[in-house]
């Protein structure tokens, strides 16, 4: 895709209805090796917990799974929730998958939980460890990665000297004024968060430091694109995703549902109004809708690079999905 906006992949690894954990994880080390092909510049999964329809709980297992049969494309968790973990641990599990995949690992970070309260408690054994100390493990986080220094009595190994890019992720302005004193990119959740973005972007924009790693602002915005041969039959994948939203929302989250034919003529007034306000900013269509709907929110946004995300149903589909995105876009 020379010339254009950077397109990424973010993987959630969906499991469908009627499928499970596994059966997603291989769908994405496919949709992976499929991404590396097309030109996509990034393929990040995302960390989440007690989620029967997500199955990267395990984000740097999961990565190198799916890093082992690619040869071009970046890896990278889109992100790690930093408060669950020791900075330390997710600087020895980056730093393998940089020394097995040298110059293609990225690490995003969240101050999120990526899960319920019930979830934290179990990953952390006390929940004394919250988002308020976020900068600071970020700031250990990057010392790891730095090159070792005499009589320095803790190194991460593998990871000392390996640079790993780090980027902040965020769904407010938060996060977008961290990026921007850190001098590192960022990354914003407008594919189910989009009611700050353009506020976020003129923060970061607005408050930038250049650093050793970035010199100049730069932002990815998540998109969630549905893509299919025709309007129609991308409204009829997409539904699989908005049954998605309104079954979270409303306290029974499950696997990815099947697609629903007709299913936004029967939505009530409330079901209505949280797609509206989660699912805003996504890009719904034929090839030609697709296309002009990604340049429309490129305009918008000054986007430096999207993270595009697709929860299809079926795994052909969301396969093709990608592609005809692609296309579109070169």
């Amino acid at each position: 895709m020379p010339g254009m906006t950077p397109l990424s992949v973010l993987d959630l690894s969906p499991v469908p209805d009627g499928l499970e954990a596994g059966d997603a994880l291989r769908n994405s080390a496919d949709l992976a090796q499929l991404a590396d092909r097309l030109g996509y510049a990034r393929y990040w999964m995302a960390e989440h917990h007690n989620m029967a329809g997500i199955a990267s709980a395990a984000t740097a297992v999961a990565l190198a799974h799916v890093a082992q049969g690619t040869q071009r494309i970046r890896i990278g968790a889109g992100g790690v929730m930093l408060p669950n973990h020791a900075p330390y641990l997710i600087a020895e599990q980056f730093g393998t998958l940089a020394a097995l995949y040298p110059g293609r690992i990225d690490l995003a970070l969240g101050r999120a939980p990526g899960s319920d309260q019930v979830a934290a408690r179990a990953m952390r054994r006390n929940l004394d460890s919250s988002g308020d100390e976020f900068p600071q493990d970020v700031l250990e986080l990057q010392r790891y990665f730095q090159p070792g220094q005499p009589g320095q009595s803790l190194r991460a190994v593998p990871g000392e000297g390996l640079q790993v890019p780090l980027w902040i992720l965020g769904s407010s302005t938060y996060g977008a004024q961290l990026a921007a004193m850190l001098g590192l990119p960022y990354g914003f959740a407008s594919h189910f968060a989009p009611q700050m973005m353009m506020q976020a972007i003129q923060v970061y924009r607005a408050n930038f430091r250049p650093s050793a790693q970035l010199e100049k602002p730069y932002v990815m915005l998540g998109l969630s694109v549905v893509a299919a041969e025709t309007d129609a039959e991308a409204r009829f994948l997409f539904s699989s995703l908005q049954q998605s939203f309104i079954n979270l929302r409303t306290g029974r989250p499950g696997k990815l549902p099947r697609p629903v034919e007709g299913f936004d003529a029967n939505l009530d007034p409330r079901a209505r109004a949280v797609l509206a306000q989660t699912l805003s900013c996504a890009v719904v269509g034929g090839p030609e809708a697709v296309r002009q709907g990604v340049a429309d929110f490129i305009a918008q946004t000054g986007a430096d690079e999207l993270m595009v995300t697709a929860n299809i149903h079926d795994h052909a589909a969301r396969r093709r999905s990608y592609e005809i995105l692609a296309a579109a876009q070169s």
